[in-house]
């Protein structure tokens, strides 16, 4: 069995900065290409950033040139560095590759 598991969420003042980490346990993560998703009070589920097993990055218009979505396969990890936050980007952030979702981190914007 394997899971997700997110962390580094928190409440920040617009235009700050926070890191988020997605663990992967159960699997080797290097395998796996890993997109980070999040879903705001009352809107839809969205996907913001992938990463793929070489290290390919993408980004939504949302989040370009503010996000940056990295890995660390001898951690298991995947982060998302985001900054220059705006309100709208709080949500609920959550990893995945196609398996069972965890928990998720919440980020709020807000002063």
């Amino acid at each position: 069995q394997y899971q997700f598991v997110e962390s580094g969420g928190g409440l920040v003042q617009p235009g700050g900065s926070l890191r988020l980490s997605c663990r992967f346990s159960g699997r080797t993560i290097g395998h796996y290409a890993i997109t980070w998703f999040r879903q705001a009070p009352g809107k839809e589920q969205e996907g913001i950033s992938c990463i793929s097993v070489d290290g390919i990055t993408n980004y939504a218009d949302a989040v370009k040139g503010r996000f940056t979505i990295s890995r660390d396969n001898a951690k298991n990890t995947v982060y998302l560095q985001m900054s220059n936050l705006k309100p709208e980007d709080t949500a609920v952030y959550y990893c995945n590759a196609g398996g069972p979702w965890g928990q998720g981190t919440q980020v709020t914007v807000s002063s």
